[in-house]
């Protein structure tokens, strides 16, 4: 998100109101008053009003774990590790949880359902970015896609969770991803079984045409949680 400072003035300033007025009208008119910026000036930045300033909200959120997981030192951890460190300092990033939860209630909207799908879509490749994955075949899809689904279920459980320093969200981001490594080996075994190879290769290569159709498809493709 390319820097836009009335936007991020105009974000502070809605901050305090969302949680009375949601990510509404209501609240971004209150914002353009309390930053003393004129209408037309608010709304050449943000032309859907508040709902800017949500994706906005969101966005800041992954650039500040961006930059966290920059400074951290990920050498020890294992791969899996490095992926909950990354949930947890995404969900460190909030300073307003409330405004979180408003958002949550704004992007189920069904006509906003596809918007708050790109944010969570792009939340999961930004993590997936930081952590140096390099695949464009397949796996370029599975890893975002199942990334985005742990994402969005750790937040709604973090939502819900008032246990002491956030504990309970901490356990269910290792079961979740424990999860996910279950299915792995799942589908490790199925790639290896013989008997399925005329099934798994074709879908393997169509996945690789749609990502890269001018790339060659590598024949072999690493499990989503191994080190890209």
């Amino acid at each position: 998100m390319a820097h836009d400072p009335i936007k991020a003035q105009l974000l502070d300033a809605i901050l305090p109101h969302v949680a009375f007025d949601g990510w509404s009208p209501t609240a971004f008119e209150a914002a353009i008053e309390d930053a003393g910026i004129t209408r037309a000036v608010a709304q050449a930045s943000c032309p859907r009003g508040a709902v800017d300033l949500a994706v906005a909200f969101h966005e800041r959120g992954d650039a500040q774990m961006v930059a966290a997981l920059k400074a951290a030192d990920l050498g020890a951890m294992r791969f899996r590790d490095k992926v909950a460190h990354a949930i947890r300092l995404r969900l460190a990033a909030v300073d307003d949880k409330e405004a979180v939860r408003r958002g949550t209630t704004l992007f189920a909207l069904p006509h906003m359902v596809p918007l708050g799908t790109r944010l969570i879509w792009g939340t999961a490749d930004q993590i997936w970015t930081a952590l140096g994955d390099t695949s464009t075949d397949a796996n370029w899809y599975t890893k975002r896609l199942t990334l985005s689904g742990v994402y969005a279920s750790v937040v709604l459980y973090w939502l819900g969770d008032d246990s002491l320093d956030g504990q309970a969200t901490n356990a269910f981001i290792d079961r979740r991803i424990e999860d996910v490594m279950q299915f792995e080996k799942v589908k490790a075994r199925v790639n290896d079984n013989a008997l399925l190879k005329p099934i798994t290769r074709p879908l393997g290569r169509l996945m690789s045409a749609i990502k890269a159709p001018a790339a060659t498809p590598p024949t072999d493709l690493p499990g989503v949680w191994r080190n890209p």
